[in-house]
């Protein structure tokens, strides 16, 4: 079994992903609403909300993670693999994927995220190992509104203000590195307009999943969901995304 770490719903955009690939995996998904969204909050916060997190999935009986949370990504610089029982070989992050993919590419790349994730120039520094430059813009308020439900013009207001300074004539890819990103894609499909492409890294994400743990994580397309926090919008994108395992939600303690 494998478990799927997020700060919330947006990791259930990698979950998708990932099922599409390898439906028959069993999956155990931690969602930590009571403490969302995580892209305000410190470093020395994420490590250790990241490091329960895992512990807990662990605790669970899953045997590999995917970190579906980018934020989060920022605090695996921390020597995690010390402090959990978690080889490198079982952990997939959003960001290796996702600078990946474009390793032969010769686009224009903008990127979109929280505050946590562009301050701590995790994509950047993968990025420019890679040669490659990418314009990077942080959107305060977005993940926190997509995870409590805030209603669509907000949203799109958001999006417009943060990408408002930046030329859209000097990029043709934006890369939504926050995985609640693309819980409102036709919105960022508005305001870039359509001749830009939208990148989502779940699917590079999903793609080393397969790639890497298939077939040894076969089993039988189980999954069961677990919430720090009760939360309406969250069962709600389930039930759309997920309808047959809507009823596998189960509201555990805090983490930490």
């Amino acid at each position: 079994m494998i478990g799927v770490f997020d700060s919330g719903s947006g990791g259930l955009t990698v979950l998708k992903a990932i099922r599409a690939r390898v439906p028959s995996i069993d999956v155990l998904y931690l969602g930590d609403i009571r403490n969302a969204p995580y892209g305000s909050k410190s470093r020395a916060e994420l490590s250790r909300l990241t490091f329960a997190g895992m512990k807990r999935l662990i605790d669970g009986g899953a045997s590999r993670i995917v970190s579906a949370c980018n934020s989060a990504s920022a605090s695996l610089a921390v020597s995690l693999f010390d402090t959990s029982e978690l080889a490198p070989d079982r952990l997939i992050e959003m960001v290796g994927p996702a600078a990946s993919y474009f390793r032969h590419a010769t686009a224009r790349l903008a990127l979109v995220a929280t505050p946590a994730t562009i301050e701590s120039g995790v994509y950047q520094n993968a990025f420019a190992m890679l040669g490659k430059d990418v314009q990077a813009v942080a959107i305060p308020e977005l993940a926190g509104a997509i995870e409590f439900g805030k209603d669509d013009a907000a949203i799109e207001r958001v999006v417009r203000d943060a990408l408002a300074p930046i030329s859209k004539d000097s990029f043709n890819v934006l890369i939504l590195a926050c995985t609640h990103y693309p819980l409102v894609f036709e919105t960022f499909r508005r305001v870039v307009g359509d001749g830009v492409l939208i990148f989502d890294p779940a699917e590079a994400v999903a793609d080393r999943v397969e790639n890497v743990w298939w077939p040894q994580e076969a089993g039988e397309g189980r999954t069961r969901f677990l919430i720090t926090q009760d939360s309406a919008p969250f069962r709600r994108l389930v039930a759309e995304m997920f309808s047959e395992d809507a009823g596998a939600i189960e509201v555990v303690g805090p983490l930490a």
